[in-house]
């Protein structure tokens, strides 16, 4: 049998198509699912009924995924509404979340929050610290893929040193410098959690949901003429790709 070489021109055209088909693979990573959540959602301050409304609303988004009610622990700082919110009742509830084999960890936490020192849990009188709540996450998710919400201002800080783990995804409403808005009294929700609950149906993955949720924050902040509030997040390398079902 006669072997005829391979033009260079064609054997360049070769490569340049197997390269093209390789960089998929290489380049983008698959979606991760979960088999179902673990969830502490927290509202941090009962001094407007935004953050209750808020944590109402996320666990209607779980329950609608099929999240058991057993499976979503609330906390709040309104007497009677859910278990007290206080520092230690709140790291107790994300410690014993333990999820099982497939599952995920889902921490949201919505209050008021101060440069320099965390968010506030008016039920305690306290604030919860980045290092105390990524202690809580080590104890009671560990390897598990984990979701952390912290909206307030100034929740930069969350994303950010002992917070980032291989396994997590951390979303903040803010740079740790700079506050957030819609605190008032007569809205419904604050400005980033009225724009990340209408990102969730419309994204797939929690990288997406950052990236419409930070698009709305944006057009949202330019209408009230304020300063940007900058969202931040950290997507850790085994959970870039987290799908949000």
């Amino acid at each position: 049998m006669t072997f005829r070489a391979i033009p260079t021109r064609l054997l360049l055209r070769l490569c340049a198509v197997a390269l093209l088909l390789a960089i998929p693979a290489r380049g983008f990573a698959a979606e991760r699912h979960v088999a179902g959540w673990q969830a502490v959602l927290v509202a941090g301050d009962n001094a407007e009924p935004v953050f209750d409304n808020a944590v109402a609303a996320m666990a209607r988004w779980l329950g609608a995924l099929g999240v058991p009610p057993g499976d979503i622990h609330r906390l709040s700082a309104t007497e009677g509404v859910a278990d007290p919110a206080s520092g230690q009742q709140v790291v107790r509830k994300i410690e014993a979340l333990r999820p099982r084999p497939g599952q995920g960890c889902f921490v949201f936490i919505t209050s008021h929050g101060q440069y320099g020192e965390g968010v506030w849990l008016a039920a305690s009188g306290e604030f919860l610290r980045p290092a105390d709540l990524a202690q809580a996450l080590s104890v009671g998710c560990a390897a598990a893929p984990t979701v952390v919400i912290v909206s307030s201002c100034y929740s930069g800080a969350f994303a950010a040193g002992p917070m980032r783990a291989s396994n997590r995804v951390v979303l903040t409403a803010a740079r740790a410098d700079r506050p957030s808005f819609g605190c008032q009294a007569d809205r419904t929700f604050t400005v980033f959690d009225e724009c990340l609950l209408a990102s969730l149906p419309q994204a797939g993955t929690w990288r997406a949901a950052y990236a419409v949720n930070s698009a709305c924050v944006r057009s949202r902040e330019a209408r009230l003429s304020v300063r940007p509030s900058v969202p931040q997040a950290f997507f850790g390398a085994q959970v870039r790709d987290l799908a949000l079902r």
